[in-house]
């Protein structure tokens, strides 16, 4: 079972407000995760950050969008009052055994994050994703296919709504390695038991997200899910190892 720490587990107690930062990401290996989520944006000359929004604003004393940004004006910008925007080769380095789930957040950072890939030889240590069917076609097409992906939301629906796990493989033409959803939208249940029944059929992991209530975590547990994603990476530990299921570092 992977447990991932979202955005390094952004509602933590000691951490929260520190979300996509070094502080964050350090705090959540250092609890014994393995796995890191974040998210890349790229700057106007072409840093990767792992950052989630498109603008500053939200979350740093800056404002402005991170397109239209250099990567010495982000670096004046400070989340929480004290942590810089981190690049995405600085939590590459911090953490060299940690595998790292990405989001790619821009049409821009495709070629950035191949290239970066590439750069470092991190074929294998990396599952990206994105909500964009286009940025994901594009990510999959530069790689060939040699990067882990998880599924767009068209190819989430075929595995939702198809009666058999061949019918979804055809639809998705084999493409994901993963779906990454959430257990819910409204009334529909996404990660339900024929959806992680299908998609294991397929050999395919399924990660839920972000799900920080303990009660949840059990009952997606329970249904045989692959992952749980988190922003409270104390809670998800606490019912990891109540269940004996608990494998990261501590």
């Amino acid at each position: 079972m992977l447990a991932f720490a979202h955005r390094g587990g952004a509602y933590h107690p000691e951490i929260e407000g520190l979300e996509n930062t070094m502080a964050a990401f350090r705090h959540a290996v250092a609890l014994g995760y393995t796995y890191l989520e974040t998210d890349v944006h790229v700057t106007s000359d072409g840093v990767l950050l792992a950052f989630h929004d498109d603008v500053l604003d939200r979350v740093t004393d800056r404002t402005g969008n991170i397109a239209d940004t250099t990567y010495a004006e982000v670096q004046a910008a400070l989340i929480g009052g004290s942590e810089r925007v981190p690049t995405l080769a600085e939590l590459f380095s911090a953490f060299p055994d940690v595998r790292i789930n990405i989001d790619i957040k821009s049409a821009g950072a495709v070629p950035a994050l191949v290239d970066f890939i590439a750069e470092h030889d991190a074929w294998d240590r990396v599952l990206v994703g994105s909500f964009s069917q286009r940025r994901l076609a594009a990510f999959r097409r530069l790689t060939r296919r040699r990067v882990a992906t998880s599924a767009h939301p068209l190819e989430v629906a075929a595995y939702v709504l198809s009666p058999s796990a061949r019918l979804a493989r055809v639809l998705t033409r084999g493409r994901p390695d993963a779906l990454q959803i959430p257990h819910r939208r409204g009334r529909l249940r996404v990660a339900s038991a024929g959806v992680v029944r299908r998609a294991h059929a397929n050999g395919l992991h399924v990660h839920v997200w972000t799900i920080d209530d303990p009660a949840e975590m059990s009952e997606l547990l329970d249904r045989g899910v692959d992952g749980l994603i988190t922003d409270r990476t104390d809670i998800l530990i606490d019912v990891l190892r109540a269940r004996g299921q608990w494998e990261g570092n501590s």
